[in-house]
């Protein structure tokens, strides 16, 4: 069977409703709390994406019972502190940073040594934003040259640290305080503002958390327990996967959509508020909270002047995962736009800035790209009447995934190659793709 994605024609008129699947920070946090919980958690909706079953599998590796059904997962927690499993084991993350760091955090007093490793593109990125302050701890963290394979070997004197985490990295934060549950004492971060759905989980877990919000940072203060309630949790829809749609139907002609049960955690929806300020008309409905989580529908229409931006800085951490698509929106845009501060998107599964400005200028936009920042020449009449190759992309799903949105907003004949790439984050995009277009 074939790994190529072809089309060749643009999307045509659509008025459609979706649900979309469960969002994966939250699913793989939901696993990795559960695992250490007291009794039997359970969740619907859970993402059955590669990533999250690479969590349940090195869940399993740890001695935790997980049960996964069509619509449901249920996992038998062990307890703070109470994996059981073989020595010198080797846990696989796949291509997910967010468990090949996060699960590093619950390890640090593990007993004996444990090797984690990820696949190709996981393994050449940076993993030393996460050992270094694991390290404090106490646990014995190795790496070579602060990539994949990372050894850990934990310790039985974990201690409460104080840690600057200034890259507004969610993951670094979150690996630091699960690591906090360890402890016999109060650790306390400085973190730089970055998503915030761990904080939220503890909060509605009832483990003892501080939060102290600043203009440009939290403080955030964890006290070690001895026990952590089980979690049944539904999970919402994921607003990076619907980030894709909403690109489509803002740049389709007469087209409308809704999409049922959305995450809006603030924290998340960059895209919201970046797309709203080029003329994009999207609105919330049915808005409710909870378990912490802010949930809504969310209907998105066609856009007909659609303006550049200066993007504010501001936008980017709680953005950072839809900037590709974003960019589509400047391609058609009267005017430049600019976005800044993006460094960290070249530290993704693959270097996406590159990645951006390469799909732009492939369908005839000109862009100036440096090492964080692209200007976008945009062009309201934009159509490809052309044959567009795109290839060579390290699987990256994101890549793969704006290609086709650019291929049904633009037109032209495309060929996207990797489709099995959708794997590690969207597995039913195409099936999605499919329902959009009847």
């Amino acid at each position: 069977m074939s790994n190529i994605f072809s089309i060749n024609k643009a999307i045509k008129p659509f008025n459609k409703t979706l649900q979309i699947e469960g969002d994966k920070s939250l699913s793989i946090r939901w696993a990795l709390l559960a695992s250490q919980a007291t009794g039997k958690s359970s969740a619907t909706n859970i993402l059955k994406s590669d990533d999250v079953l690479s969590t349940l599998r090195c869940l399993r590796k740890l001695g935790v019972k997980i049960k996964l059904s069509k619509n449901r997962c249920t996992i038998i927690g062990m307890g703070i502190n109470g994996y059981r499993y073989k020595n010198e084991i080797i846990l696989d993350a796949g291509n997910s940073g967010t468990l090949g760091r996060l699960i590093i955090g619950l390890l640090i007093h593990s007993k004996g040594k444990i090797k984690i490793i990820g696949d190709k593109s996981l393994s050449k990125r940076d993993f030393s934003r996460i050992t270094k302050p694991l390290k404090k701890f106490g646990a014995k963290i190795f790496s070579r040259n602060g990539k994949l394979p990372v050894l850990i070997e934990g310790t039985n004197k974990t201690r409460p640290i104080s840690y600057i985490e200034n890259r507004g990295s969610a993951q670094c934060k979150s690996a630091i305080m699960l690591a906090a549950l360890n402890t016999n004492g109060t650790t306390l971060i400085k973190a730089k503002k970055s998503r915030n759905h761990t904080e939220l989980l503890f909060r509605y877990l009832k483990i003892p958390i501080t939060v102290i919000q600043k203009k440009n940072h939290d403080i955030i203060k964890i006290k070690g327990i001895k026990k952590i309630s089980s979690l049944d949790y539904k999970i919402p829809s994921d607003i990076s996967s619907s980030a894709f749609f909403i690109v489509l139907t803002a740049l389709s002609k007469e087209s409308k959509l809704t999409i049922k049960n959305v995450n809006i955690n603030p924290s998340r929806i960059g895209i919201i508020k970046i797309l709203k300020m080029m003329g994009v008309k999207i609105t919330f409905k049915k808005i409710n909270i909870y378990k912490g989580e802010k949930i809504a529908d969310l209907i998105v229409e066609s856009a007909k002047n659609l303006k550049a931006i200066n993007c504010p800085k501001k936008f980017n951490s709680s953005a950072i995962d839809e900037f590709l698509v974003i960019f589509l929106i400047a391609a058609k845009a009267k005017g430049v736009s600019y976005f800044k501060g993006l460094s960290e998107l070249n530290k993704k599964e693959s270097p996406r800035l590159k990645w951006g400005s390469k799909i732009l200028k492939l369908i005839g936009v000109k862009t100036i790209t440096t090492h964080d920042s692209i200007k976008i020449f945009g062009d309201p009449n934009l159509k490809i009447n052309k044959n567009i190759i795109i290839k060579n992309f390290l699987k990256d799903h994101r890549v793969f995934m704006t290609s086709v949105i650019a291929a049904l907003s633009f037109g032209g004949n495309w060929a996207i190659h990797d489709k099995d790439s959708i794997k590690s984050s969207f597995p039913s995009f195409l099936k999605t793709i499919n329902s959009v277009k009847k």
